[in-house]
């Protein structure tokens, strides 16, 4: 058997979907960052997967480096939020992240 172009799209579609799902189930403020990275992750997987398989396209390639990039300060700037808001309101509920406006 020999995998494919649509072996990996379905792949990257599976770990969207369970991404987005994760993201809009949760109400811990880790759960929906794990959501987002596994989205982002989904994303790769197709840009390298199209770089595999389409003739002169190593931009996927390129995009999945500044993927991988984007993901890292993401990650960064909210894990910084979320330890404030544990730090000021001792849980990490999504739900609190409305009391910071004020």
């Amino acid at each position: 058997m020999n995998v494919g172009l649509p072996h990996y799209l379905t792949v990257g579609a599976i770990l969207f979907a369970l991404g987005l799902f994760a993201v809009m189930s949760r109400r811990n403020a880790i759960g929906i960052l794990m959501g987002v990275e596994l989205m982002l992750n989904a994303s790769n997987i197709n840009f390298v997967a199209f770089s595999r398989y389409v003739e002169n396209a190593v931009d996927g390639q390129v995009m999945a480096a500044f993927v991988i990039v984007l993901a890292a300060a993401e990650a960064a700037v909210a894990l910084a939020i979320v330890l404030a808001m544990y730090r000021n309101y001792g849980t990490a509920n999504a739900d609190i992240a409305q009391r910071l406006k004020r």
